[in-house]
């Protein structure tokens, strides 16, 4: 419903029908015309209703206090991610801190706290999509650094493990989760010709963190322990929540008021039903998840399966090195071609990034040589960059503008249930087999095949668009043909009025 169609029909017909008896000047000037070209006749032809001129499509500004938003969501996405990604630096600190490394079970018990709130970041999502829909970018985004920041700073007093569970994998996490989906939506308000790179600028920020934060953090952990790292930690969580106060909506805010006058949402505003109408959006919402069953696990278990392959002594640090350097390039590149394909064509960028994934996690097992290992994490981490940095442009262009909050909030909702059973599916195959040839052939196949699923997606958008096409060019002639019917009933009129006169 828009601004110039918010009055009931009954005033709407009211006003477009002018008594007979109605003063002239009362006439809007438009039906006065009408009927001086048909002999002032009492008969109008019904002009369709034009939009109101404030009415125009929005025009992003493509720059602007947008440079500033984007570097903003760049720090959101790496210091997010950064952190999430060294827990493994923080993890030794913590098993030395509350028990012994060699201890198996304080081991598995400590890694199911980075575990669960890697998690909780994308299960929160489609709740965080709601507050993003209702209150704006700008306030769930500073609201969820601050609870971020009380979890982190709470973590940094505990003593033992079991509170960790709550203050860093629920609360921490939460947190985290509120701040990081605003900073994908804003940049919507902001950007559209250049929306792929500059999605590409912003989720670089997590690769840089990735790289550079685990030495700073070794540093740190070295100098002053484990709680005086967390609390440094908290000084990133704050700037993230000034950074937040960057996120000035331009798109406007959804109306929270129903009929009855209640503060309430409507229920059609909290959970989005207009997604799901979309079948290409369902087509990616199946298999984004489907993808993702196989696509972690290298980077779960790509350290141990080298350990094993090539010894202990094995450099293994610099495919991780690799694989971080060569995404961050290619959300940077990608992120740049996106903006030259044209709609849902995009999908074919990801398409392109599943088969290569899938085939390199079927080449680890075959890699007899170092250096072979080292090429299949260069062009792992360049795909993987590519695939990340094009999600939200993907959604913008299949469900609007209106409706991407959700639409990324569901999606990666629906991404933590592969991201947090893959890895350890094929930790289990590992124990049962031996070694992990099978577990990354079979990790191969789930991207190889979600990406089948997602060529769908460019064949249904555009048969959608040629049956709107179609509807819209059989109303227009439709009302054409009741136009020139009208006109032939005005000449005949005109023609019995001449008559009688005669």
């Amino acid at each position: 419903m828009t601004e110039g169609n918010n009055m009931p029909e009954g005033e709407a017909a009211a006003e477009d029908e002018v008594p007979a008896g109605a003063p002239a000047e009362e006439k809007r000037p438009e039906e006065e015309e009408e009927k001086k070209e048909n002999g002032d006749s009492k008969v109008t032809v019904p002009e369709p209703a034009a939009p109101p001129a404030e009415e125009g499509e929005f025009v992003h500004p493509e720059g602007g206090w947008g440079w500033l938003v984007m570097l903003a969501a760049m720090w959101c996405n790496g210091s997010v991610f950064g952190i999430q990604n060294a827990f493994g630096i923080l993890f030794l600190s913590l098993l030395r801190e509350f028990g012994s490394e060699h201890d198996e079970d304080l081991r598995f018990r400590t890694a199911w706290v980075g575990s669960l709130s890697m998690g909780m970041i994308f299960f929160c999502s489609p709740i965080v999509s709601v507050f993003t829909d209702i209150l704006g970018c700008r306030v769930t985004a500073v609201g969820g650094a601050a609870v971020g920041l009380v979890g982190l700073l709470a973590s940094s007093f505990v003593t033992s493990l079991g509170p960790m569970y709550f203050t860093y994998g629920i609360v921490f996490a939460c947190g985290c989760s509120f701040a990081y989906q605003p900073s994908l939506v804003i940049l919507g308000h902001y950007f559209k010709k250049r929306l792929g790179l500059v999605n590409g600028i912003v989720t670089a920020g997590s690769s840089i963190f990735t790289i550079t934060l685990p030495f700073v953090l070794s540093s740190l952990l070295e100098k002053v322990g484990l709680q005086n790292t967390m609390r440094v930690l908290c000084i990133l969580m704050f700037v993230l929540m000034l950074a937040g106060f960057t996120y000035r909506p331009l798109l406007p805010l959804k109306s929270t008021n129903t009929l009855t006058g209640s503060r309430c949402p409507p229920i059609s505003q909290i959970f989005n039903i207009n997604i799901w109408k979309s079948l290409g959006y369902r087509i990616w919402a199946f298999g984004i998840p489907a993808a993702l069953y196989g696509y972690f696990v290298p980077y779960v278990h790509l350290m141990k399966h080298v350990e094993e392959h090539f010894g202990p002594d094995a450099n293994k640090e610099v495919l991780l090195m690799c694989i971080g350097i060569t995404s961050g390039v290619g959300r940077l590149i990608f992120g740049r071609v996106a903006d030259y394909v044209n709609g849902v064509n995009k999908v074919y960028l990801q398409v392109t990034s599943f088969f290569v994934i899938g085939l390199m996690s079927m080449m680890i097992p075959l890699c007899n040589i170092f250096g072979g290992l080292i090429a299949v994490c260069l062009l792992m981490g360049l795909f993987d960059g590519c695939f990340i940095c094009i999600m939200a442009p993907i959604a913008f262009e299949l469900v609007g503008a209106d409706n991407v909050s959700q639409a990324i909030g569901f999606l990666l909702g629906l991404m933590s249930v592969p991201m947090t059973v893959g890895p350890p599916i094929a930790g289990f195959l590992r124990d049962r087999l031996g070694n992990y040839a099978v577990a990354f052939y079979l990790a191969g196949i789930p991207p190889i095949f979600g990406g089948a699923v997602l060529c769908l997606i460019p064949w249904v958008e555009a048969r959608r668009k040629r049956r709107e096409k179609e509807a819209a060019l059989s109303r227009e002639q439709d009302v054409t043909q009741k136009m020139i019917e009208h006109e032939k009933a005005q000449g005949d009129t005109q023609c019995k009025t001449g008559e009688s006169v005669l």
